[in-house]
């Protein structure tokens, strides 16, 4: 296969579903932007792709909580088919809000059936909407999207970034299951408090998979460096051959071929 295909799942408030299609498109997919009420329509449509990526932006204005109504759509109206084309070893990507919402929908880490959700992404520690570029360091383990990344520099845009676990062993689970594949550092790799870790993530958190490795969710921002000129200091560091993030989009195209 030599062009995979992109679905780019559009709800009511997302604002990033363009800067997403254009990283796609760079990195060498067909994409196709899709409101959920179409994909609700006729679920099966959803098996024509090979990709599906919820954007960022604020879905349903954050009501209740960050992507947590379209996270209720996909676990009532999607649940089955999102689980068949997951199974098929096919990618699905959740870009801060997007991340919200898949781990909101139990695709990263399942509830618990007794206690309920068993992390989350909470309101950040400083009480307000943290805006600025972050450095991450990636544990790729068996994750597609991160393979041959080592370092990241992207931005993030979010109030409810802070990722938490119930319980302590489920965050040291996840560790040692591969599951947390990035985390955020400072320039010099090392970890640290606010700003290097811009929300107050349990173990500098900031993104994790699932258990396949192939359902990626991460707070910061890939589509918005995928350009080099989209740094912020490219004049005064010098233009790098391409953006941080487009290998992560890359990676995902490659990965069926």
């Amino acid at each position: 296969m030599s062009q995979p295909r992109v679905l780019i799942l559009r709800a009511p408030g997302a604002n990033c579903d363009l800067e997403t299609e254009f990283a796609f498109q760079q990195a060498g997919a067909l994409t196709e932007r899709l409101h959920i009420h179409r994909l609700r329509e006729n679920p099966k449509l959803l098996l024509q792709y090979q990709i599906m990526t919820i954007p960022g932006g604020f879905t349903y204005g954050d009501d209740v909580a960050a992507g947590k109504i379209l996270a209720v759509q996909l676990q009532h109206f999607m649940h089955d088919i999102l689980r068949q084309f997951r199974d098929k070893e096919r990618l699905i990507l959740g870009i801060c809000n997007g991340f919200q919402t898949l781990l909101k929908a139990g695709l990263i880490v399942p509830p618990n059936a007794d206690d309920g959700p068993i992390a989350t992404l909470a309101h950040n520690n400083s009480g307000k909407f943290e805006d600025r570029w972050i450095h991450l360091q990636a544990t790729p383990g068996r994750c597609p999207f991160v393979q041959g990344i080592d370092h990241m520099n992207l931005p993030i845009a979010h109030g409810e970034g802070r990722f938490l676990c119930r319980y302590d062993w489920i965050r040291k689970g996840l560790t040692q299951a591969g599951q947390v594949v990035l985390r955020y550092v400072d320039a010099n790799g090392k970890s640290g408090p606010y700003p290097t870790n811009p929300n107050g993530s349990q173990d500098d958190i900031a993104g994790v998979c699932d258990t396949t490795g192939r359902v990626l969710g991460l707070m910061p921002h890939p589509e918005r460096h995928v350009l080099p000129t989209q740094h912020p200091q490219w004049t005064r560091k010098g233009l790098a051959p391409e953006g941080d993030g487009l290998k992560l989009f890359r990676n995902a195209v490659a990965f069926f071929h």
